[in-house]
């Protein structure tokens, strides 16, 4: 088997809620899809989900432009896309960073290998460890008032933790913070992500008022900017809340330096920030060898975006046991719930989120199916698909 053909087709996708998230209001998902052709008849397909800047630095022009002027010409065209080590080997050889990109291109050829196995991606990442992951829910920054409305709905339909974004408004999100815990009481399991907009003084300031006042944070998520690991060591010996390294935590050299500085209690995971399906099961041996507790998020996405995740969380038996966060199909919903046919998305349908639990597609390899007409009439305006073939 050959690969023969690579698209990479923007399309944007509205949200029916906005998104508030470090110093971002997202009301469009603006993505890129993936096809991945063989002369076998073979399409794999991936989804890069929100494609904002301030995350990975990469975006829709930057990730087709890699893809179709490097990895597809250089290293897929007339390859074998069952070998998926030898491909992803190339790409960290002849292409720096750009992990988004790199991510879509894995899972386009895991997605492959499952179909032609006629297996779910999870079988080719070591069977089911659980049959389900529990899951997380993320309120987006807003007042008090409505974080507590949202918190409990999202408690009551099964969702096991609440985690709070934080807006610019820094003493505001302390307040809301304190808000929501006194609301909801102390055996709610609740947590901040920070997204790196504070720096040391203001993260040792806001924790150690939120300790004082009782808010009783499970852990914070990134603190610190990303590059600031030193500093995240420094804070970590001076709070008792447990700090988890999201934007820090990359490639698997941070990883060492992290564990190697002890700067942080445990690890937040996304697919498209380690590289891809195999480059984050190295990443969760690390983290397994460290001892480090590890959390999945994701980028704002369908449910093609989503499904490379819920295949390794429910493979993978360290991620596992932990609560995870892998949700983006429910933000482009607004909804708690997804169990059936899709609209208004790239994908027909999704891994199945129930009860606050999310199961991973059964189908073969990543077990989702492209919505074409929804693709058709989202191109992103001024876009235009880039096409490589033999």
């Amino acid at each position: 088997m050959r690969i023969t053909r690579v698209e990479c087709i923007p399309v944007s996708t509205p949200l029916i809620k906005p998104l508030v998230i470090g110093t971002t209001n997202i009301t469009t998902i603006d993505q890129i899809v993936l096809k991945v052709f063989t002369d076998e008849g073979h399409i794999g397909i991936a989804d890069s989900g929100d494609t904002s800047a301030f995350y990975h630095g990469e975006t829709q022009d930057s990730i087709a432009g890699v893809i179709a002027t490097q990895i597809a010409p250089r290293i897929l065209i007339g390859e074998d896309p069952t070998k998926i080590e030898k491909i992803v080997g190339m790409m960290d050889l002849l292409v720096r960073d750009n992990n988004h990109a790199k991510s879509m291109v894995d899972a386009a050829l895991h997605d492959i290998k499952g179909k032609a196995f006629g297996v779910p991606v999870y079988q080719l990442l070591g069977g089911k460890t659980v049959d389900a992951v529990d899951l997380g829910f993320v309120l987006m920054a807003g007042p008090a008032e409505q974080l507590i409305v949202e918190a409990k709905k999202a408690l009551d339909a099964g969702f096991k933790l609440i985690k709070l974004k934080v807006s610019p408004d820094f003493e505001g999100a302390v307040r809301g913070a304190k808000a929501v815990r006194e609301a909801l009481g102390d055996d709610m399991r609740l947590m901040m992500d920070v997204n790196g907009m504070w720096n040391y003084d203001q993260s040792l300031k806001y924790l150690r008022r939120m300790e004082r006042e009782n808010v009783n944070l499970e852990l914070i998520e990134q603190p610190m900017p990303y590059w600031d690991i030193e500093g995240m060591a420094r804070l970590r010996q001076k709070v008792g809340t447990p700090i988890f390294a999201d934007e820090s935590a990359r490639e698997l050299q941070h990883l060492k330096e992290i564990i190697d500085r002890r700067a942080a209690d445990g690890l937040f995971i996304k697919i498209q920030k380690a590289g891809g399906l195999l480059k984050s099961q190295r990443w969760l041996t690390l983290a397994r060898l460290s001892g480090l507790p590890v959390m999945c998020g994701c980028m704002p996405g369908s449910g093609l975006e989503a499904a490379p995740a819920a295949h390794l969380l429910v493979a993978d038996q360290w991620a596992s046991q932990y609560v995870q966060e892998n949700c983006g199909p429910l933000t482009i919903h607004d909804s708690f719930d997804l169990d059936g046919p899709l609209e208004n998305e790239v994908a027909l349908n999704a891994p199945r989120y129930a009860g606050g639990k999310m199961y991973a597609p059964e189908g073969p390899g990543l077990g989702i199916e492209l919505n074409d007409d929804f693709i058709a009439s989202h191109m992103t305006s001024g876009g235009s698909t880039r096409v490589v073939t033999a």
